[in-house]
């Protein structure tokens, strides 16, 4: 039962390892050479070099063993000259529990992604990016509709791949997103030449930052990041970043403490081919849920699917317990599977005929009461007995339409109205004998 139920737990990578997942090659990456900026030099550039007829490798260590100092010497972007920069470090400085909160925060994550962008060879202030973008919050969503840790936008996150439907949103996802931003970055830094104006483009759409451009060329004005117009948000978006730059680079100059944050990965991969709850999987890891889900925050449905290969990110010291509960585990894995509608059905419509609560229905799908299901829609259903786990096709694919009850009710009259119509019109245009008679008995003279 048990090797039935899981078929194979892998530990893919741990972080240290993940760099190679990122898509671009190296010829398209921006590397030292396209930097015009100040040398960059620091340990995080050098690799160890030991005379051995003189010294010893004994007791050699990593060049850091605080992640700050890692990132201390990888900031190399000039700060443009604006008096901005001191209004957000004077703004961040009169909130030192927001700051904690959010350098703390930022621990779970900040080591991968700084990996990832020392892999790439970019600048090491594009990691400092999302304390700006969410405060390194993966489950921030804006009135904008952005989402995630990167703030993608729906549309410029299927631009990048991102997978967004009934069962995850890779917006969310910190290695998806992660990758698919610094994807991002580095397209627009080669379109723009300069990281001020890439930052820009991040933030406002590469589309308006060329069109500003563009005027200010009609009017021979300069065109770097200062000198164009642009919304207020866009024109504090690069200062406030290096805001956050001078307060990792001396913290103390603004009265404020830095989290402890070791130089090593915090988290470790694992898949699994089986559906699993998201209760249960916290469980198996001795995880609170809320733990479990700051870490895994793309999942949206209490259940994780196997079939479409899920990263579930785990704490180092979490994986082995995760491991051992999950093979000796005799229970059912997941409590829920899920059912594609043919046609347009009431959540009251639904629950009779698969004789389920409607309440429960809509709590699970997060479906408004007066709104009808869509035909095509993938509803979430507990799982029966001989139910098998969610199909890659759904697992992929599943998307949730609605529509109001009212409006279906009405346009269900209205095209019944019309049918009948056209029945009263095709029925006069068969019977014209009797509309004559009729016609002729109201000619005669009363």
């Amino acid at each position: 039962m048990n090797s039935r139920l899981i078929q194979r737990i892998l530990i893919l990578v741990c972080a240290t390892s993940l760099a190679a997942c990122a898509s671009l090659q190296e010829s398209a990456e921006w590397t030292n050479e396209n930097y015009s900026g100040p040398k960059q030099t620091g340990k995080a550039r050098k690799a160890p070099r030991v005379n051995i007829d003189k010294q010893s490798v004994t007791g050699m260590q990593a060049p850091y063993e605080d992640l700050w100092d890692r990132i201390r010497d990888g900031l190399v972007l000039q700060e443009p000259e604006t008096p901005l920069v001191i209004k957000h470090v004077r703004w961040y400085a009169d909130r030192p529990d927001y700051v904690d909160r959010m350098m703390s925060r930022s621990s779970r994550y900040l080591f991968y992604i700084v990996e990832e962008v020392e892999r790439r060879k970019m600048p090491m202030e594009l990691a400092l990016l999302p304390f700006i973008e969410s405060a390194f919050n993966p489950q921030a969503f804006s009135r904008a509709k952005a989402s995630g840790m990167w703030q993608f936008m729906p549309a410029t996150g299927k631009d990048f791949k991102l997978t967004q439907n009934v069962f995850r949103d890779e917006r969310r996802d910190v290695i998806q997103s992660t990758e698919a931003a610094l994807d991002y970055l580095q397209r627009l830094y080669r379109m723009f030449g300069d990281w001020n104006l890439a930052l820009a483009a991040y933030n406002w759409g590469e589309g308006n930052v060329s069109k500003a451009i563009r005027r200010n060329q009609a009017q021979g004005l300069p065109t770097d990041y200062l000198s164009l117009k642009m919304p207020d948000e866009t024109r504090n978006y690069v200062p406030k970043l290096m805001a956050v730059k001078r307060i990792i680079q001396d913290p103390k100059a603004y009265g404020l403490t830095l989290p402890s944050m070791e130089n090593h990965p915090y988290f470790v991969i694992v898949t699994t081919e089986r559906d699993i709850d998201v209760d249960l999987a916290a469980q198996f890891a001795r995880m609170t849920v809320d733990e479990f889900k700051a870490m895994n925050p793309s999942f949206n449905k209490p259940v994780i699917l196997g079939a479409s290969e899920p990263q579930i990110l785990l704490p180092f010291g979490r994986a082995e317990s995760f491991q051992e509960n999950l093979n000796a585990y005799k229970g059912r894995l997941s409590s829920w599977t899920a059912v594609r509608l043919g046609q347009r059905e009431s959540v009251d419509q639904l629950a009779k005929r698969l004789e389920m609560d409607p309440n429960k229905i809509r709590e699970i799908n997060a479906i408004p009461k007066g709104m009808r299901i869509k035909a095509g829609s993938t509803i979430i259903v507990p799982k029966g007995n001989k139910s098998s786990d969610v199909p890659t096709h759904l697992a992929e694919n599943a998307s949730l339409k609605l529509e109001k009850e009212v409006a279906a009710k009405k346009k269900k009259a209205h095209n019944s109205n019309q049918a009948s119509q056209a029945k009263k019109a095709n029925t006069a245009k068969n019977s014209p004998r009797k509309e004559q008679k009729v016609a002729d008995s109201r000619k005669k003279p009363q």
